[in-house]
């Protein structure tokens, strides 16, 4: 809690307002007594063992970009420092953007997900599949990348600048998979520019005008562009690897029909702007929806398609803790023990490697770009974010209840108070109630736990899990009660399951 007050209130190194949430004035010197000290720490600490050129990074709570930071180099060879205004090329970070284009081609009626791709890129249908009982290749496995291509890095990097008419001649050759369409997982930088390819071919322009006018446009997404000679000068980090104890440059790739899968350029204020699009879905309200693609369409686009791996991931304690990892659609789904889903994806090409993860639930985001070759800011943004976590104690984002779950909430504390009243019962209950335990068995539970707990003083607030159920603390005077309850799907929703679990405060 206490860190979430200081990011909000902080002095900050850049500022970016993305949402109603004002920022006073507070000043560096108090920030560097808590974790983003230590944030600052590791990701020096990151440029220097990982010997990046230089880096830019920033951390967001409630839609604003609260802390940003720049260091190290964009010009090696003209001593050009980075500065939180300098361009990155994000590498496959770009995929999401490629992927939203093709949902809101989706949303406009366009085309459907389950269309095969053929129907949009006609020269596919000579393409013979691994197998005679092989379904065709749709373009919901090219978004979750189970289409049967084979994991194409370090090779798709390589492809960024072939230009549309090279990249029909390859698709006519003929390709290789490693295993039928919609069986399994496997990472593809082909099957994002056969998608790019789908959007010039829907939408008769380039998928990068589409991209821009549609998705970078009204995001305000004004320094987001596709190819570098489009960049000021000396905005952009130039990119480097780390070869012979020394920066070697890395020769600049042009934009081309693999620039789909990883060829947008942006500022970290930039990608900030996309990130609180991301964040803005949640949560679900009745809201004006006035976004380049629907909110609904957005949370749809981060659920995880399939899991592609269970490992341990290690916090900052170090201590284990399984995480399940998907892939959505242009997006990698993250989830811990605890249910603590993050989304986000890396970007590595050529002289750049990036990173960024965003937290629905606490209304979180970190964003990492430096410019050396498959620069690993994924690792770095998960130890700073865990910092976070274990050190900022930032709650979950408010949820307010529904009016439902209130007025049941007021009807179930009455039914407690009262001895479960017979008239009150049959109007707030459902059928299944006192079927699955009696009333003089709740009669007497009940009168049992308010007697561990003494006279009640004060009922918490109703925490919701969702529109139909939720949590609320009855406070007495010698113990705590939480109750717990879920409504039917009826019209009018009942209740029909109560649990009250006495603790001691």
């Amino acid at each position: 809690m206490l860190l979430r007050a200081l990011l909000l209130t902080a002095t900050l190194v850049s500022t970016l307002s993305i949402g109603p949430t004002p920022a006073a004035a507070l000043t560096q010197e108090t920030l560097r007594n808590f974790a983003l000290n230590e944030i600052d720490r590791l990701f020096a600490a990151t440029a220097a063992e990982q010997n990046l050129p230089g880096l830019v990074y920033g951390i967001m709570l409630d839609g604003r970009l609260v802390h940003s930071a720049a260091l190290g180099l964009a010009d090696v060879a003209q001593k050009t420092p980075v500065t939180t205004d300098t361009r990155f090329r994000i590498a496959s970070m770009t995929k999401s953007f490629t992927a939203l284009a093709i949902y809101r081609l989706r949303d406009a009626g366009r085309l459907a997900l389950t269309d095969p791709l053929t129907q949009h890129l006609p020269d596919f249908r000579a393409i013979a599949l691994p197998t005679t009982d092989s379904a065709p290749i749709t373009l919901l496995q090219l978004l979750t990348m189970t289409a049967g291509l084979p994991q194409d890095d370090p090779w798709g990097d390589r492809q960024l600048a072939i230009t549309p008419a090279a990249f029909e001649t390859f698709i006519r050759v003929g390709l290789s998979f490693s295993s039928p369409p919609g069986t399994a997982y496997e990472y593809s930088n082909l099957g994002y520019a056969l998608l790019g390819a789908v959007i010039a071919r829907v939408t008769g322009e380039p998928y990068q005008t589409y991209i821009t006018r549609e998705l970078l446009a009204p995001l305000g997404m004004n320094d987001t562009v596709w190819d570098y000679p489009a960049v000021p000068p000396g905005k952009l980090a130039l990119g480097y690897r780390w070869e012979d104890n020394a920066w070697q440059p890395e020769p600049l790739l042009r934009d081309g029909a693999y620039g789909a899968m990883g060829g947008l350029i942006t500022t970290l204020a930039d990608f900030a702007r996309y990130t609180a699009f991301h964040l803005s879905a949640y949560p679900p309200r009745d809201d004006a929806d006035s976004g380049p693609v629907r909110r609904a369409t957005l949370r749809e686009f981060h659920q995880p398609a399939i899991v592609a791996a269970v490992a341990d991931a290690r916090p900052a304690s170090g201590t284990p803790r399984a995480n399940a990892t998907a892939y959505a659609h242009g997006l990698r789904w993250n989830s811990d023990t605890a249910g603590l889903v993050n989304l986000g994806h890396s970007g590595g090409l050529p002289g750049y490697g990036s990173n960024f993860r965003f937290y629905p639930a606490l209304n979180l985001a970190i964003i990492s770009f430096a410019n050396r070759t498959y620069a690993p800011m994924a690792n770095a943004n998960a130890k700073a974010v865990a910092l976070l976590l274990e050190k900022a104690a930032l709650p979950a984002r408010a949820t307010p209840p529904d009016d439902i779950l209130l007025t049941r909430q007021r009807a179930l504390i009455a039914l407690i108070e009262s001895g479960w009243d017979s008239a009150l019962s049959a109007a707030v209950l459902a059928e299944n109630f006192y079927l699955d335990r009696s009333r003089e068995s709740w009669i007497a539970h009940t009168r049992t736990t308010l007697a561990a707990a003494g006279r009640l003083t004060a009922t918490g607030p109703m925490i919701p899990e969702n529109a139909l159920r939720g949590t609320f603390t009855l406070t007495g005077e010698t113990g705590l009660i939480d109750v717990f309850f879920t409504l039917t799907p009826e019209a009018t929703p009942k209740i029909q399951h109560v649990r009250l679990t006495p603790r001691t405060p």
